[in-house]
């Protein structure tokens, strides 16, 4: 009965996790007034990429330089720049990595080429790894040196002749 009752709880648990919205990283003194500017802000933030953590917005990183970055956009956004004003803002200063969803330019290729590398050397991995062990396993068994198999006999209680 308590293990049941553990095992359900445990997946609640799991559930609730599931189902949990995101946490974003803004502090309660980052955000604006008014609620129009902070809706903007966010829609912004959303688009930057930490350049600590990488793989998360500013939204979403409590890395100093994220706070830093969310700040000014918040002041861009005061200042009267519009949406488009505060990124191309930050991308003057970061460059266009500073984008979750940087421009297709000449500049920006390694961004969009490296991940279709990256999977195409995996797939020459995983062809190399299984013909490899086909080869090791269509060598098939190695016979038994007469010593082996007459100790196998001995072992089975059989005298059979293997020459």
């Amino acid at each position: 009965m308590i293990r049941r009752n553990c095992s359900l709880f445990a997946a609640f648990v799991i559930l609730l996790g599931l189902h949990a919205a995101p946490a974003f990283a803004v502090n309660p003194d980052e955000m604006l007034a008014d609620p129009k500017l902070e809706e903007r802000a966010r829609d912004i933030s959303q688009e930057l990429r930490c350049l600590v953590c990488q793989n998360q917005s500013i939204d979403d990183s409590d890395a100093d330089l994220a706070r830093d970055l969310r700040i000014l956009v918040r002041e861009r956004l005061v200042a009267g720049d519009s949406n488009e004003e505060v990124i191309d803002y930050i991308v003057e200063r970061y460059g266009d990595y500073v984008l979750l969803n940087p421009p297709l330019k000449p500049e920006t290729y390694i961004l969009w080429i490296s991940p279709a590398v990256l999977a195409f050397l995996a797939l020459i991995a995983v062809i190399a790894f299984y013909r490899r062990k086909q080869r090791e396993d269509g060598a098939g068994p190695k016979s038994l040196s007469a010593q082996e198999q007459k100790r196998l006999d001995e072992i089975l209680g059989t005298s059979q002749d293997h020459s």
